[in-house]
């Protein structure tokens, strides 16, 4: 179970906890006996999953509890998308490891806490204008436990990382020409040290 944990580096590939399916929607529950409440570990194929979180809280489960889950990679691919509903307040602790796969995690617009990445994020729209309010960004690898009160994602690869918005919502992916207008016309929040490029628009 997820108590708070300091990323490492390396996380030996295991079979003691790992889910089969590398993709499509993911049911995530409490584990109390396990470390993880969810693990998925596949050094071969690309990964691309929703993770549901549960919308009711476990008999016996902590108030303070975050849903811990890892997912690791080797060189392949990685796309995670953390969804859970409006009325729904479960933190959550997900750790990304890879050694060089690219990786894009969508998280929830109501998502509040840190974002710690070993290489420097691109951000889309939506996260920009919805989540980036709410999060502290840190690059390289974390040191300290962060709160039990908050949610955390932590990114190990070497390779490229992108952050998205799932909008809990409409319970879907942002739609990106939406959000890229409301972040153009000054709706939302700009990328940090990002400028636009307002040359784009012009016409040749």
């Amino acid at each position: 179970m997820c108590v708070g944990r300091v990323c490492r580096l390396l996380i030996p590939f295991s079979t003691t906890q790992a889910h089969a399916s590398v993709s499509g929607a993911q049911k995530v529950k409490y584990t109390p006996d396990q470390e993880w409440d969810y693990v998925l570990e596949n050094p071969y194929d690309p990964i691309d999953v929703s993770l549901s979180l549960p919308h009711y809280r476990a008999h016996n489960q902590p108030t303070a509890y975050r849903m811990g889950m890892l997912v690791a990679a080797h060189s392949k691919p990685v796309k995670a998308k953390v969804c859970r509903q409006p009325s729904q307040r479960s933190h959550f602790y997900l750790h990304v490891q890879a050694h060089s796969s690219d990786v894009t995690v969508w998280l929830p617009s109501d998502f509040n806490g840190r974002v710690s990445c070993t290489t420097r994020p691109a951000f889309s729209a939506g996260f920009v204008n919805r989540v980036m309010q709410n999060t502290r960004l840190c690059l390289g690898i974390p040191t300290d436990e962060s709160s039990m009160n908050e949610d955390e994602l932590v990114v190990c690869t070497g390779g490229k990382i992108t952050l998205r918005m799932w909008d809990v919502g409409k319970g879907a992916v942002e739609r990106e020409g939406k959000e890229m207008v409301r972040r153009m016309f000054g709706c939302g929040m700009r990328a940090p040290e990002t400028t636009i490029d307002w040359d784009c628009l012009l016409d040749d």
